[in-house]
C-alpha cells in the first residue's frame, strides 16, 4: 500500500492508495468510531460501487445511510445540497456519524461541504473513484458548491478524516473522464516537477493504469506540499490554479457539463503558456511542449479564439480575486510556476493587447 501523511495546520490526515481498498472494511471501520456511515454519491457511482460498499459496511455491523444525486457538475448546487441535508436527517444522521464521499470531484466537493455544514460539522472520509479526484480534488480540504455567478464560490476548508484511494475504480472510467484527471497530472508536472512532466511525456499510455497507485501518490505529494505551506489558499497554494482561471470561465461560458474540468483546464494551460511566451515571462518552447503533451493524452490543445475576452469578462468572479486585483498563474519554465498579481486595469490592458 502507498501512503502519505498530510500535515495541514487545520487538520492532519493520511492518504492510503491500494488496489481493492474499497472492499477492505479494516480500512473503514476504525474511522467510523462506532457511529453510522452516510454514503453520499452520484447515481452512476451508486450503481458501480455505492451499493456494494453499503452492503459491505452493513455486513460488518455498521448502520448505513445513502444519498445519491444525478451525476455531473450541474448537480453541484444548493438544491442538491439541501436535498442531501434533508435525506440524511430523515435517515437519522447525528454528529457521531461519518459521511463517506464516494465518487469524483463533484461528489467530493458536495459531500465535503455537507459534512462541513450539517449539524455544524460532522467527520467525513474521501473515497475518490475518478483519477481527477484521486490526484487532486480529494486532497487539501476544499469543499464547495457552485452558484450562478461561478464555480465553487460557496465553500469551506474542511479536512477529511482520511483519503482512501482504490486505483481499481479507474478501470470503469470512460476515456474522457480518465483524460480529465491526466490534465491535473500534467498541471502538477508543469508547475512543480520537471521529473513528473518528463515521466508523463515519455510514458506509454498503457502504463498509466498499471502504475496508477504510485502515480496517484506522487501527484498527491505535490499537492500536499502546497496545502501544508498554505492551507487557506492565500499565497503559494494559488499556484495550483494554473490553467484554472480561464478554465473555470470556459466551464461557465459553455455551460457546466459541456466541458469536463480537465478539458477546460487543458485549454487554460495552453492559453497561459502561449500568453506567457507573448509577455516574455515564459521560456520559449514551453507552449509547443504543452501542446504536444495535451495532444498525447487526448486533451484539447487550443483554447477558443475569444479566450482572452472570456477571461477578461469573467475574472471578477474568480475566487482568487481580491479587491481590485486578480492573480494569474504563469510558467517561468516547465516545472516552475510564478504568481502574477494584476490590478484589473493592468489585466484589461494585457488581454486587450492579446486581442489586438
Amino acid at each position: 500500500m502507498q501512503t502519505l501523511e498530510v500535515n495541514a495546520p487545520n487538520g492532519r490526515y493520511a492518504i492510503w492508495a491500494k488496489r481493492g481498498l474499497l472492499q477492505d472494511m479494516e480500512a473503514f471501520l476504525p474511522l467510523l468510531e462506532g457511529g453510522a456511515a452516510a454514503i453520499i454519491t452520484d447515481d452512476t457511482v451508486r450503481g458501480l460501487y455505492g451499493e456494494r460498499l453499503r452492503a459491505a459496511l452493513e455486513a460488518a455491523g455498521v448502520r448505513c445511510m445513502l444519498f445519491s444525486f444525478p451525476a455531473g457538475e450541474e448537480s453541484k448546487n444548493h438544491a442538491t445540497l439541501c436535498a442531501a441535508y434533508g435525506a440524511l436527517m430523515e435517515q437519522g444522521m447525528t454528529r457521531k456519524d461519518t459521511i463517506i464521499a464516494l465518487g469524483g470531484g463533484v461528489v467530493g466537493d458536495l459531500a465535503g461541504f455537507t459534512a462541513a455544514t450539517l449539524l455544524r460539522g460532522v467527520p467525513f472520509i474521501q473515497v475518490p473513484t475518478t483519477l481527477l479526484a484521486q490526484v487532486d480534488s480529494s486532497v487539501g480540504g476544499k469543499v464547495a458548491v457552485d452558484i450562478p455567478a461561478g464555480k465553487n464560490l460557496v465553500g469551506a476548508f474542511y479536512q477529511p478524516r482520511r483519503v482512501l484511494i482504490d486505483p481499481d475504480t479507474l478501470t470503469t472510467l470512460p476515456q474522457r473522464q480518465l483524460a480529465c484527471g491526466i490534465g491535473e497530472m500534467i498541471k502538477h508536472g508543469a508547475i512543480a516537477s520537471r521529473t513528473l512532466w518528463d515521466e508523463m511525456a515519455g510514458m506509454p499510455k498503457a502504463a498509466l493504469l498499471q502504475r496508477a497507485d504510485e502515480l496517484v501518490i506522487e501527484n498527491c505529494r505535490i499537492k500536499a506540499g502546497y496545502v501544508e505551506a498554505d492551507p487557506l489558499d492565500k499565497g503559494l497554494r494559488m499556484t495550483l490554479n494554473f490553467g484554472h482561471t480561464l478554465g473555470h470561465a470556459l466551464e461557465k461560458q459553455m455551460g457546466y457539463g459541456t466541458l469536463t474540468h480537465g478539458e477546460a483546464v487543458a485549454m487554460g494551460m495552453e492559453a497561459m503558456t502561449r500568453w506567457g511566451e507573448a509577455w516574455g515571462m515564459t521560456e520559449p518552447g514551453t507552449h509547443a511542449a504543452m501542446v504536444s503533451m495535451l495532444q498525447k493524452w487526448g486533451l484539447p490543445d487550443h483554447a477558443p479564439e475569444d479566450a482572452a475576452e472570456i477571461l477578461l469578462r469573467e475574472a471578477s468572479y474568480d475566487k482568487k480575486a481580491a479587491g481590485s486585483r486578480i492573480t494569474l498563474v504563469a510558467l517561468k519554465r516547465l516545472g516552475e510556476a510564478v504568481l502574477l498579481p494584476l490590478e484589473r486595469e493592468a489585466l484589461r490592458q494585457r488581454m486587450e493587447a492579446l486581442m489586438a
